[in-house]
């Protein structure tokens, strides 16, 4: 299978899923102003909506959007845990928490990455994330992780985003519960070996 990806973007999770599920994937970045790929491939014509990531399975069908992709490499290796059984509560619970993470989370920095973006517009969705993360600081304080005390690919996925916050200056110093959750991941094996080979480590 081929992931490709932007170094940092979203497409972080399911790289970090696959590590953590021990399933190979071979890497392919794109390059984000020509849609080229490392390998030379028009990226529109892999993914016409144009962002990462996506998924080449190994019979040529193309897979897209993140959260669909994660829980996909999860059922993969279900020993691995990374998602709870179809058809139980707690993987509703699963797709409830990466549905929040996606709309809420993911969606509301996209403006603040964008220097256009006016500064009345950059302090709401600045407030607005602030809000939305009180949610998660809530739920960190009092497990682990955000479905209890086993990581799953909801945490990849929280982990990512949740990267972006120095980028785009949000500030989350009233959330420790949520600073010491980004440090416990970030020494996971599976999320260094990762972060260094999109370059986000030395």
């Amino acid at each position: 299978m081929k992931l490709y990806y932007l170094s940092g973007a979203c497409s972080l999770s399911p790289h970090i899923v696959a590590n953590e599920a021990g399933i190979p994937i071979t890497l392919d970045k794109v390059d984000r102003a020509t849609k080229v790929t490392a390998s030379g491939e028009d990226y529109m014509e892999v993914n016409p909506k144009g962002y990462v990531p996506a998924l080449r399975l190994d019979d040529g069908e193309v897979l897209t959007e993140g959260a669909v992709i994660v829980q996909y490499l999860a059922d993969l290796k279900p020993e691995s845990g990374l998602a709870p059984p179809h058809g139980t509560l707690a993987r509703y619970r699963l797709q409830e928490i990466l549905t929040y993470i996606n709309s809420e989370l993911h969606k509301s920095y996209s403006p603040l990455f964008n220097p256009a973006t006016p500064d009345e517009t950059r302090a709401e969705r600045t407030a607005y994330l602030t809000r939305r993360y009180a949610y998660i600081e809530a739920i960190l304080g009092k497990q682990s992780y955000l479905l209890g005390e086993h990581f799953t690919v909801a945490d990849a996925y929280l982990f990512t985003v949740t990267q972006w916050a120095a980028r785009v200056g949000l500030d989350l110093g009233p959330f420790p519960a949520l600073a010491q959750y980004q440090r416990r991941i970030a020494e996971r094996p599976a999320v260094q070996d990762a972060m260094r080979a999109e370059g986000l480590l030395k």
